[in-house]
């Protein structure tokens, strides 16, 4: 495929509600967006990269900047080229993981859709529709979030995450469980606030039979995610940990793991999350799919990566309403607890233009 220009377009997403994790609140996503034209066709990928190097090392303005100086020049330098030739073309610029993925996300998306395939299909997806979750954040007391809880609830949604921190784990825990009983499917989300010392303090966690306790310790140290494993009951899941396949079949080799989530954009993209998907899968280890309060566009493209097989836990797939009053493409919207896979040509969706012109705050073209 021959690009014939990229454009990078900035978009201010008010949240319908705070969101906050161990390592901040967000009220608002600055987004991202890459757009890649062809001669046949056009694709958008999404970055997605937070304002504030907090969750990751990457932060969106570094990856506005990445893409301009070093990535596209790369991508477009050997002329044309296929999705899976991305990643080979853009290796020499180390780390950036979150926004090579938006590229090539862009690129297979033009591709699939000059071809009339779904990104569904070209994944593998073996489901047309997937069972959701909902992640939930760190609440100012117990009442509000047994409310929270109890609405996501009464939207179908199957799994419930709580985030949790040193102060704010163990009594909310206990709270949902005794509100919502023992056939809920519940988790938590640490978010890397731990450390081993932690270790019989997050014991205390066994007994409410969670699915999992995502990322309790800090992302290098797969070690020590190594030990606590074997200090308490409950299943520990790595999700900032996990950067590629390499380091998928490093960790459960170890046992620092024994659930894994995969979030496209920290790993590179989505034929990287594929390829540890099929780690996962040939060592009998589950994933589920994370989210990083995307729009329909990257929510398009997780929805298709959930319909893989290995995908046995319900994700952060959540519907659009859940993080916006209106999303840049049409909704996905939660029936009966689950999403239905886009079946159309590459993601399936597009942005509205009239509702994208409204949450553009800037919008840069790079001719090539």
């Amino acid at each position: 495929m021959k690009i014939t220009g990229v454009e990078l377009r900035r978009i201010a997403m008010p949240l319908v509600a705070p969101f906050r994790t161990s390592f901040g609140t967000e009220t608002a996503r600055d987004v991202l967006l890459v757009r890649v034209v062809s001669e046949d066709s056009e694709g958008w990928g999404e970055c997605v990269a937070m304002s504030a190097p907090l969750y990751s090392s990457e932060y969106v303005d570094a990856a506005a900047d990445v893409l301009r100086r070093y990535l596209v020049p790369r991508l477009v330098a050997d002329g044309p080229c296929s999705a899976p030739e991305v990643a080979h073309r853009l290796a020499a610029v180390k780390g950036h993981r979150m926004a090579k993925a938006a590229l090539e996300t862009a690129v297979l998306d033009a591709e699939l859709r000059a071809e009339g395939r779904s990104f569904a299909r070209e994944l593998g997806a073996v489901h047309e529709r997937v069972p959701c979750g909902v992640s939930v954040g760190i609440m100012d007391s117990v009442p509000e979030l047994l409310d929270g809880v109890e609405g996501y609830l009464d939207e179908g949604y199957v799994r419930i995450k709580l985030k949790i921190e040193p102060g704010w784990d163990v009594d909310p825990v206990r709270a949902v469980r005794e509100r919502f009983g023992d056939d809920l499917l519940l988790q938590v989300d640490a978010n890397t606030a731990y450390t081993l010392a932690d270790a019989p303090h997050l014991a205390r966690l066994d007994p409410f039979d969670l699915l999992l306790i995502e990322q309790p310790l800090e992302e290098e140290d797969v070690l020590g995610h190594a030990d606590l494993a074997r200090l308490i009951r409950t299943p520990v899941c790595l999700d900032e940990s996990i950067t590629s396949a390499r380091d998928a079949a490093a960790a459960i080799r170890l046992g620092a793991c024994s659930i894994v989530n995969i979030k496209p954009g920290r790993v590179g993209g989505y034929l990287e999350a594929r390829r540890i998907h099929d780690v996962c899968v040939a060592a009998g280890v589950p994933v589920w799919c994370g989210g990083m309060l995307e729009t329909g566009l990257g929510r398009a493209a997780n929805v298709a990566l959930a319909a893989l097989p290995g995908f046995t836990l319900p994700g952060d797939t959540s519907g659009s309403g859940r993080y916006f009053a209106e999303d840049v493409t049409e909704p996905f919207v939660l029936e009966d607890g689950h999403l239905v896979v886009p079946s159309g040509p590459g993601l399936g969706v597009a942005p509205l233009p009239g509702r994208l012109d409204e949450v553009t705050t800037a919008s840069e073209w790079l001719a090539l």
